[in-house]
Formats: structure tokens, sequence, C-alpha cells
């Protein structure tokens, strides 16, 4: 018979399973279960968008010149001849439901969600192809205050996640004006020493030429160092904004650090630019960035809209977050012998019912199901051993890792959730070995 070769991952793809030494899935599970409960904290209502959109939607928020656009997108053309792309990013989605879905009678919105993206990029430490990121954005709002919101929102996930040796770092964009004479000193600075630049901030140069800014070939780092800052073009209402937001940072208790190179290139963001940053994960440094983008949904056919939001990797958190303690289970439930395992069925399904997590070791020999219930050891083996047809030897045993929660109250607690099972008990206790046992009667079970 001809081998069969297994199809492989496909590159920049990722496969992750609950219980393995590294436990990375727990650490990836631990940091979405934290963001869901810090954005309920600010009030932010979930949302979904799908994972694909017509091309348009990111071609247009993203940039037809950018690199996401013409390398990175994965974009295919569907049966019926149109032109679909996997999302590389949530803003573009959200803000298009906001214009086609009537989201505008919420506004101010605030929204938040998870889940994959999808970019064609060359996989590295904590980059994949097909990735996972956080967002949350505030749309209908103005005022620097929902930058600040967010802005606070970053820095708690940050704190509730316990990683240490992030910074923020904030700059402003300056209004519409702020930046349209920004950019030209920007243009005149760098044609003046068009020579020195690479090839790639020359081509920047006439597309996007504020990307040169955060180059990192070192034949632009002298001359972006050297280029002109925006405070000097700051309209006053643009000083006002930023002065705004700084104050509020400061009497929420948020560090931050002033990076006048922290630029966004497209001509819809506006006013605050900001990035989290942390040298444990190499160049790849940003964890969690963001900004304004006052004239994205204008941009996709909407009404003149502000809006301001920021996303996060959420395996680049997970490899900086340490592995959460690993829940005991209340019970795995061992029978004895073949006879015992409708009783350990039994058993297992009341203590789920009542919220008690349970398991059944049923695979094996009876001296294999000891031993796989030692891997994950819970706070209570019970071993099943029928007596006669009427009534069953039941065993508590505590292991010893858990005897600080192998209570008399957990033991209660234990008791009254197989009380609905069984129909009296007399439980001896020793207490030195942890071992509770009882002679139980058995009702006629509906199984």
């Amino acid at each position: 018979m001809a081998r069969i070769d297994t199809p492989r991952p496909v590159r920049g793809t990722q496969d992750m399973l609950g219980g393995t030494p590294d436990a990375f899935q727990e650490r990836f599970a631990h940091v979405v279960a934290t963001f869901d409960r810090v954005r309920r904290l600010y009030g932010f209502q979930r949302v979904e968008v799908p994972v694909f959109e017509a091309t348009a939607v990111f071609a247009r928020s993203l940039g037809e010149s950018t690199d996401v656009v013409s390398k990175e997108m994965y974009t295919f053309e569907d049966r019926g001849g149109d032109s679909i792309t996997l999302r590389p990013e949530f803003t573009a989605g959200i803000s298009r439901a906001y214009i086609t879905e009537g989201w505008q009678q919420y506004a101010p919105l605030k929204v938040a969600t998870h889940g994959p993206l999808f970019r064609y990029e060359r996989p590295q430490k904590g980059r994949f192809r097909q990735f996972h990121q956080l967002d949350a954005e505030i749309i209908g709002a103005g005022e620097p205050g929902a930058d600040v919101e967010l802005l606070v929102m970053g820095d708690q996930l940050l704190r509730e996640l316990k990683i240490e040796g992030v910074t923020l770092t904030l700059n402003t964009l300056g209004d519409a004006a702020s930046r349209d004479a920004w950019r030209a000193a920007l243009i005149a600075h760098f044609e003046a020493n068009r020579g020195d630049l690479s090839e790639d901030s020359v081509e920047r140069l006439a597309k996007n030429p504020l990307r040169i800014l955060d180059s990192k070939d070192p034949r632009d780092r002298p001359i972006a160092d050297s280029a002109p800052g925006i405070d000097a073009y700051l309209t006053d209402e643009a000083h006002s904004f930023f002065d705004k937001v700084k104050s509020g940072l400061n009497a929420a208790g948020v560090d931050y650090r002033r990076n006048d190179r922290l630029v966004r290139g497209l001509d819809y963001y506006r006013h605050t630019a900001f990035e989290f940053v942390t040298d444990r994960l190499g160049a790849q440094g940003t964890v969690l960035g963001g900004g304004r983008y006052d004239g994205l949904i204008e941009n996709l056919g909407g009404p003149a809209t502000p809006a301001v939001g920021w996303a996060a990797g959420i395996e680049r958190l997970a490899m900086l977050v340490d592995a959460p303690a690993d829940e005991a289970s209340w019970a795995v439930v061992i029978p004895e012998n073949p006879t015992a395992e409708v009783d350990a069925h039994a058993t297992a399904a009341a203590l789920r019912r009542s919220g008690l997590m349970a398991d059944i070791a049923f695979k094996g020999n009876v001296k294999r199901r000891f031993e796989l219930a030692r891997r994950r050891p819970p706070i209570y083996q019970i071993t099943l051993t029928p007596k006669s047809p009427a009534s069953v030897i039941v065993r508590f045993k505590a292991f010893s890792q858990n005897w600080g929660i192998a209570t008399e109250e957990s033991f209660k607690r234990l008791l009254d959730a197989l009380d609905s099972l069984f129909l009296s008990q007399t439980t001896l206790r020793d207490t030195a070995a942890g071992i509770f046992e009882a002679e139980i009667s058995r009702r006629e079970l509906n199984l």
C-alpha cells in the first residue's frame, strides 16, 4: 500500500493544545479572559465582524501604497467574481459596519473584539501569518477624553496581565492643518537629502513621506533624526488637544514618554498616536498600539466621524505573561471494574450539574486509570467499587498537594453534590491520610 503523505501545517500558522508543559494555550486564554474582564470595566460592548470583507474596505483604510495592501493581504476572487480579502486588521471592518449597519445611532460607540487576522509576511518571533489580536475602539467621540480612556484601559490591561518592562510612548500628529504643514516641511528636508536616503525611503518620499521617520535602515537614521518635529507646526487647537490627553494620563497615574518620531503614515490619522513597547521581544517590540483616525469613516463613504482605537497581539502578550495557576478539578472518578462505570458516569454528572469540575478515568486497566488521574491531581480522587447490586463503596482521597483546600467544608460540598444520586451514607474520615470512605445505597439510575 502506498504511503500517504500527511499535509504539513501552512507556514506562519500554529497549533495550540492545552495541558502541555509550555502552557502557551493557557497563557493565550488568560490574555483573552483578562481583556474581556477589563473591557467590561470600561463599558465596552463586544462586537463581531466578518473574517473577510470586500477588498476595497482594506485598500481604502490601509492605503493602496502600504506594504500591507501591496504585499501582505490574502486576496482572492470568489466564485461570483468579487475581490475578497481575509481581514488583516479589525478597524476597517468595524468602521464599515458602523456605516452599513446604522450604528451611528449608538454613538459614541465603545466596542471591543478579538480573533484571528491574516497577513502574508515573514514569520518570526511573536509574528505569524494567521495571528490573533485584541481590539478596542471608540467611534463618534472627538474629545481628548476618549483617547485618555483607551490609553488608561490599555495600561490597566497590561498591569493586570502583570507584564513588566513596558513603556507607553506618545506623540501627536496634530489636526489636518498641523499635519499638512509638517508634511510639507518633512518633504523639503528629505528632498534636500534625497541622495543619502535608502531606496525604500526614496520610494516612500513620493508616496508616504512620514514613514521615513521610523525607518530602520542605518542610512536613513541621521536624516530622520535631524528632521523637523511636529511641535513647531501645531495649531493652537492641536496643542490644546494634546495637552488635555497628557493631563488626563497624569491624573489617571499612567506614565508615558514622548516620542516625536512616532507617526502614522495615512492622512486620516489625527492627533494622538501611541505604542506600548518592550525590549523583551527583540526588534518587534510593540505589544499594543493605536491612535486617532478621524478621517477613516469618511474615506469609506460615511459621514465625517471622529474615532480612536488600539490593537494588541495576543501571541506577543502570551509570550510575556506567566502561565496562570492550573485550576484543580474537584474530582476524578475512577471505576475499579467495568460494572462500576455506570456509577462513575452518574457520579461525574452529579458533580458537574452542581458546578464542580470533574473528570472520569475511563481508559486502560485500573492501574493505568490511577496513573492518568495523578498527572493533573484533583482535590479528590473518587474510587467506586460495587459491593452488591444495591450498594457501592465510595472512597474519597484528598491528594496531598491539595490538602490545603481539601477541608471539611469542601468534603461536605462534594457530598451535597452527590446527595441527589445517593439515598443514605455513613462516613468515616482519616484526617492524617486525607481519606474519606462511605458505603452508599444506590437509587435506581435512569441511565
